[in-house]
Order: C-alpha cells, then structure tokens, then sequence
C-alpha cells in the first residue's frame, strides 16, 4: 500500500465506522500486521449501545439474559450484546449484596468503535480473535492501551469486566485477545462454526473463528481451544503481545490525526485474571521488544520449569481425592459440600480402598486418609473448602479431559481416555443439538463444555463409581513413562512463563482461598522465583478472596469471601498512579486485610481499600 492509499483509509475508516449504532464496515486486508490477513470489521456503538455494556448499563448486565428476537438466527448485534453481559456475569458478582457499583466498580456509558479480526500465530492451525475497542473519549494527553486475554476459556470478551471497566471509563483503548480459545464451537452435525460477526456459518461459506478438519456429521462437536491441535496455552503471550500490536495500529485507524501510534508514545498496560493473568505473565517473559508498560495479573494460572505444581498435575489429584476427603466431617459447613449431586463421594472412597490406594477399613478413617494425602501434597484447609464447589461441579474431570487434550495436539475424535463432546438430549444422552441452542453457544458458552446443550461424554465405566476410570486414565498421564505421557509432558512444559525484564512494573494479585488455582501451586512460587531472580514483584495474598467472583451470590459464599476484583482495579489504580502521577513503584506493600460482608450488602470499609 502506498502513503498516499494508506493516508486515505486511515481518514476514510473513522468515516465509514461513525454512522448509527450498528453500522459496519469492512478494511481490506492490511499489509502491515502480516498477522492479519483478512478483514477487520468495524462497528459502531454509540446511543442506546457502548463499548462497555452495550448499553444495559449495570442493571441490564445484572438482569436475566437478553433474549434474541429469532433465537435460531440472532443478529450480530444481538449476539454482542448477549456476550458482553454473560461475559460480565461470568466474572464479576452483580448481585444485590456484591456491592459493584456502590463499594467499587462503575458501568458508565462508553460510546466508542470495535475493530475485531482473526489473528494468526506464525505456524498456528488456527487463528486466535481479536479485538480493539477504541472510546469516543480517548484522552489524547495520557494515550493509554491496555491489553488483554479473556480468563479461562472465554470468547473474546471475556476479560471485559477486568480490563474494559477499568480502561475504558478513564479514556484508554482496550486490546483483547480470545488467546487461541473462545466459544466458535465447530458442530460436524451441520458442518458449521462461527463467523466473524458472531453469527454461525458453514464451513467455506466465511473465515470461522475455528475450522476443524472434515470428518461425518456423527463425529460430535469440536472446540478450538482443546481441538485447534496447536496447544494454544503454550502461545498464551504471544497472543497478547499480538493484540498489543494490532490495538496499535487500529488506534492508527480510530484517530488518525494522533498517529503513529508506538510503544514509545502509547503506555500499554497488560491485564488479566486466571488463565488471562497467566497469558500476561507469559507475554512479560517474551516482550523481547518492551511492548509492555505495566502488569497486573489475577489469580494467574501460571507455570514454572521446576517449581510450584503444573495445573495438569493437581486437577486430576483433586478430580480423584477430593470427593473422598471432602465427606470428612471437618467440611460438613462448607458450601455446596452436602449438596444432592455430591451423594456419591462416599463411594469414591470405598472405591480407593478396594483398589488398596486408601488403607484405612471404615469410611470416616478413609476419608481423613484422602485428606492427610492431600494435605501433605500441598493442599490448605481453605483451598479444599472453597474447592468442595468445583468438586460438586465435577469441573475438575472436565478441565482435565480438556486439557490433556489440547496439550497431546488432539481432535474431536481421539480425546484421550474416549472423551468427547456432542449436544445433549434432554436426558442427558448424545444427540444433534437444535438451531437455537447452536447460535448461542458464541455468546452463552463459557468456552470449555460442558454446558449450554454440549454434554462430555465417554471416560465412564458401568461401575459403581462411573467416573473414576476416566479419571485415572487421566492422572496416568501424568504418572506414567509411556509415550503418551512423554508428550503431554512435553505440552505442559511448552506454557511454562519465562522472566520478565527488571525494571517491568509487575503486580500479582491472588485470593489465599482460592480453591481452583491454588496460591501455593501458583503465584507464591512465581514471585518468590522472580525474587530470586532479583525481580521487584508487589504481591497481594487477599485474605477471603477465592477464585469465582460470580459465584458470591450462591447461598454462602457471600457471607464468607471477599470479591477480588476491587483489588485488582486497586493495583491497576496504583501503576497508573505509576506511569502517569510519576508516583514511585514501591519494593513492597501492605495486602488490605478485609473482612467478608456476612449476610449484609458489602461496604468499601469491608474491603480495606481506603
């Protein structure tokens, strides 16, 4: 493209995205970001729609979920706005006791653009999404970028309630990243994924999101993040520092009259929590060209070449042993530890002892057995207590089947174990899945089934106790010597994070009862390892923060645990204070000692964070 022809879309863009709400506009494939090489869409959003909310405003994130006018053929717009609000709901508590918008926290109006494509790893299979979000009130005197990767498993704006609500209402550019995951479930039953826009399309009819290899329409349903077969955790920081690049140039874009945009005039903040606070971690350790400014990471998911515990590791430990040890009577109180679906833990024990792995003869003494095993390898009471909800939620074998899949390189058909996914019948059997509930699933589906019509299937046996077979499949994975598990040891050790530069601003902030990530396995080897390593990391171990702010508002989870996310909208607070107050970066400081809310609405007293 000649100077001439790319001064004309720079100015022509900003015109073709400024019309109504809605509007949309296609840019040619840009020469420039090689990693881009199909279009970028833009849209407006300004009126009764923002970048923010999409226009529901804090009420509308909080209320029941948007309906679509079709629900077997939504719009793009519908769709958006569904995902920004589920997106929301699966982070943030909205609750009317969570105190979001009164203690901390604000959804004010944001009218601004997207610009969103399909980026491409060098060598990937497929592409990871992603996204800019450029506010009508960038502030031009303090140009800021913050960057982002959605947490767990999540679509593209996923990590919105993190990043987009700090960055956005202060004039800052948001850059996210799906990081190689997202919900663009491929679904062989009609051969279709999901375009672009949101919408879903069959295979050759639009680029989609993740397109599989063919197989018959029986083979079930394909989700990129344990199916693309590129291991997309092990690219976690390249994916960020990619959407750092293409928020740049789309700022180019968005405000012509400031460009260039550069590193050297644009402070880039990097955000993130769970799996996107590992992403972060893992793009300060490759930011060879000193993209980042700045990073706060929460509850990261983060792993290290021979220290802590690798996620793989301690997900299937606790898919096996935590059933048995949470029958215990110390964890009678504890949430969800008595609930109807948790029935068959006693047999889980009974179980193991008829396998000789429990020695003990009566289920009590059995029980403390499990406990005192995982307790010697690492695990704390308060992490086994929050962790008694994933168990009642079965998401470790869930996360473990996933996984060991996405880290062996594996498709749809040859999940290791005989796992696989299909749409669920009504009771609970495999089956094909019905238009409406198809178009949902990139806006509803929190990127790893099961879940929203999409049953996990296979890994059982006719047993007593069905799920222990699939289970220890997995877990010998991770113990044996064969070549399989040579190679998913091989794909655990490509995510491992890599030191970032010394004089990086850096900030890890992590629940101590976090029970899904637990501190111990996780951020408190990373940053004593950075230490050694002669690094300055702040470090925040908040007491009665655990890992899902949206699950506060389940029955007794409120009344015990702090949120988290105030804490990192603190640390954010303090680097911008940093970055652009010319405040001094402390070498330490005090983590807020809250108190949980109990059975009232939570106070900014209750948080510690005056």
């Amino acid at each position: 493209m000649n100077a001439f022809l790319k001064r004309l879309t720079l100015l022509l863009v900003p015109a073709l995205a400024g019309g109504a709400a809605h509007a949309a506009a296609v840019e040619p494939a840009m020469s420039s970001l090689d990693f881009v090489p199909g279009e970028v869409r833009v849209t407006a959003h300004r009126d009764h729609d923002d970048l923010l909310s999409a226009g529901l405003g804090l009420a509308g994130l909080a209320g029941a979920p948007v309906p679509f006018a079709d629900p077997a053929h939504p719009t793009a717009e519908e769709l958006r706005r569904r995902a920004i609000q589920m997106s929301w709901k699966g982070i943030a508590d909205l609750g009317p006791l969570g105190g979001y918008g009164q203690a901390y926290g604000r959804v004010p109006a944001v009218p601004g653009r997207e610009y969103q494509a399909f980026a491409w790893i060098p060598g990937a299979h497929q592409p990871h999404r992603v996204l800019l979000q450029a506010p009508d009130g960038f502030d031009r005197d303090r140009r800021c970028l913050v960057v982002t990767a959605s947490s767990g498993s999540r679509g593209i704006y996923g990590a919105i309630a993190l990043a987009g609500a700090w960055g956005l209402p202060r004039g800052c550019a948001v850059a996210y990243t799906d990081k190689g995951a997202g919900s663009g479930f491929f679904d062989y039953a009609d051969d279709s994924g999901v375009a672009l826009d949101g919408r879903r399309a069959r295979r050759g009819e639009a680029p989609l999101e993740f397109t599989p290899p063919p197989a018959p329409g029986g083979a079930g349903i394909a989700v990129k993040h344990l199916h693309s077969g590129d291991n997309p955790e092990a690219d976690w920081g390249r994916h960020v520092l990619q959407a750092a690049r293409f928020g740049l140039a789309m700022l180019d874009r968005a405000y012509p009259e400031l460009a260039p945009f550069t590193p050297q005039n644009t402070r880039i903040i990097a955000t993130g929590l769970s799996n996107g606070g590992g992403a972060v971690l893992q793009a300060a350790g490759l930011d060879d060209e000193r993209l980042l400014d700045g990073v706060v990471a929460l509850e990261p998911n983060v792993q290290l070449a021979g220290r802590g515990r690798k996620l793989y590791d301690y997900v299937t430990e606790a898919a096996i042993w935590l059933p048995c040890a949470l029958t215990d009577p110390r964890f009678d109180a504890v949430p969800f530890a008595r609930a109807p679906m948790t029935g068959g833990w006693p047999q889980r024990c009974a179980s193991l002892h008829a396998q000789g792995q429990v020695q003990a003869g009566t289920p009590a003494a059995q029980a403390a057995e499990a406990y005192e095993r995982l307790r010697a390898s690492g695990w704390t009471d308060a992490a086994m207590q929050v962790a008694a909800t994933t168990t009642a939620f079965d998401l470790w074998r869930a996360i473990a089947a996933g996984y060991a899949s996405a880290y062996l390189r594996r498709g749809p058909a040859d999940m290791p174990c005989g796992f696989g996914y299909a749409a669920a019948r009504a009771d609970g059997t495999p089956g094909v899945g019905d238009a409406a509930t198809r178009a949902a699933w990139w806006s509803d589906s929190a990127g790893i089934p099961p879940g929203n019509g999409i049953g996990l299937f296979g890994g059982t046996d006719g047993s007593a106790d069905p799920t222990l077979a699939g289970e220890q499949c997995l877990r010998a994975l991770w113990e044996g010597d064969g070549a399989t598990a040579r190679a998913l040891h091989a794909g655990v050790e490509a995510t491992v994070a890599r030191l970032p530069r010394a004089d990086l601003p850096l900030w890890v902030v992590h629940g101590a009862d976090d029970g899904l990530l637990p501190t111990a396995f996780t951020s408190e080897p990373y940053v004593a390892w950075l230490r050694a390593e002669g690094r300055h990391p702040l470090y925040w171990k908040v007491p009665h923060a655990q890992h899902f702010d949206a699950f506060l508002p389940l029955p007794g989870f409120g009344e015990r645990h702090l949120p988290l996310l105030p804490y990192g909208y603190a640390a954010l607070d303090r680097l911008w204070a940093h970055l652009y107050g010319n405040a001094p970066w402390p070498t330490d400081i005090a983590t807020p000692v809250g108190h949980p809310r109990g059975a009232q609405a939570l106070t900014r007293a209750a948080l510690d964070l005056e």
